[in-house]
């Protein structure tokens, strides 16, 4: 072999070493990292970053119950058999469901400032896919609205549109009389004077127990095939159902109920865990309240951070010279931490999870001037 060959395949080797090498480096004056603060200037050639915050976003679904009783509630008893039926009005709400999501955002605490003094190779966009830092991208934000408008209420279901009476005012005829002088002497004259009648209250709740137990008894005729309807089909059995439910509340009440959606961000901070933080509160009167209200008790949640990257500081070579201390090649990221997270409100629980907390975790430093390898 020539020497010229054996010249030529050592150099491939070289190249081919170097291609597969999963860290390289680059000149150690190349790239100043510094933490963005009042005393640091924004020049061209910098490239701006921030470590992730993570953000709890609680979604809560509530129920919102009205009551009402029926105009009949008096005579449910007496002529139906009804008890335990609605007797005054009332509106209460519940706690339906509690979701909890974690959001990633940009911690304004933690801004740092990358320059270049010539060309420049950086972690920074491999940290940036890997979710260990952000840049300042505002669409990160695009996601965070709510709108807290719940849309127009439709109470139509409260009103009592048939209270199940054949008539409401009825006419009764009378005859009256009126003195007529003739001559000398006076005479009656008979004349008719029609009165208008507004039924009881009984009468009426009377004539729709009758009407609903009709109904009762049609429906039977018809499941038990002693009656023929026409159409042949469901039609006239979901009729009798729906009158059968209207007449029913007349005497029993009705009840509407509705759900409605809130939202809230909640920012953890490693001094909150293991202690109860108050997010919302919740009244079962007046329904989801702001936690610095006054109405209702409070809604807490409870963070336990698992310490499951407390180790990872042990690998971190300590700084032992002045030297060292004043490094700044040095790209920050963050490794979040596992945390078990609880929200209840006083010995209900109403949502447990466990989410990775970006502050909960540890800050690092690595190199500036290694690249990570593909």
């Amino acid at each position: 072999m020539s020497n010229k060959t054996l010249k030529y395949l050592l150099t491939a080797a070289t190249l081919s070493l170097v291609a597969c090498t999963a860290t390289k480096t680059v000149s150690d004056k190349n790239i100043i990292v510094t933490p963005l603060g009042d005393e640091v200037q924004v020049t061209d050639a910098t490239l701006v970053y921030a470590l992730p915050l993570t953000v709890f976003e609680i979604d809560v679904v509530a129920e919102r119950t009205i009551e009402i009783p029926g105009p009949y509630a008096p005579f449910a008893s007496e002529m139906l058999g009804l008890t335990n039926v609605i007797t005054s009005e009332d509106e209460y709400w519940s706690i339906v469901d509690v979701n909890l999501r974690t959001v990633e955002e940009l911690d304004p605490s933690q801004f740092y400032v990358i320059q270049g003094t010539t060309l420049m190779q950086t972690n920074a966009l491999s940290l940036k896919r890997c979710g260990l830092i952000l840049d300042i991208n505002p669409d990160i934000y695009s996601s965070k609205s709510f709108s807290h408008s719940q849309g127009q209420s439709d109470y139509s279901g409260l009103i009592f549109s048939d209270l199940g009476a054949n008539e409401y005012v009825s006419t009764e005829s009378d005859t009256a009389y009126k003195l007529v002088k003739a001559d000398t002497t006076f005479i009656r004259i008979p004349y008719l004077v029609e009165k208008k009648k507004k039924p009881t209250l009984e009468e009426e709740a009377s004539a729709a127990a009758t009407k609903l137990l009709e109904l009762r008894e049609g429906k039977h005729l018809i499941l038990t095939g002693e009656a023929n309807v026409f159409p042949q089909s469901a039609a006239a059995i979901d009729e009798i159902n729906r009158l059968d439910r209207e007449y029913t509340g007349l005497f029993a009440g009705k009840t509407w109920s509705e759900r409605r959606h809130f939202r809230f961000w909640f920012t953890p901070q490693l001094s909150m865990t293991g202690k109860k933080t108050a997010v919302f509160n919740f009244s079962s009167s007046e329904g989801v309240k702001q936690a610095d209200s006054n109405r209702g008790e409070p809604v807490y949640i409870e963070m336990v951070a698992t310490n499951k990257t407390k180790d990872i500081n042990l690998v971190v070579r300590p700084l032992t010279s002045q030297k060292e201390l004043a490094l700044s090649d040095r790209i920050y990221y963050r490794v979040p931490d596992v945390a078990e997270i609880r929200i209840s409100q006083g010995n209900t629980v109403l949502c447990t999870a466990r989410k990775l907390v970006y502050q909960f975790g540890n800050t690092l430093a690595l190199p500036a001037n290694f690249i990570l390898g593909r």
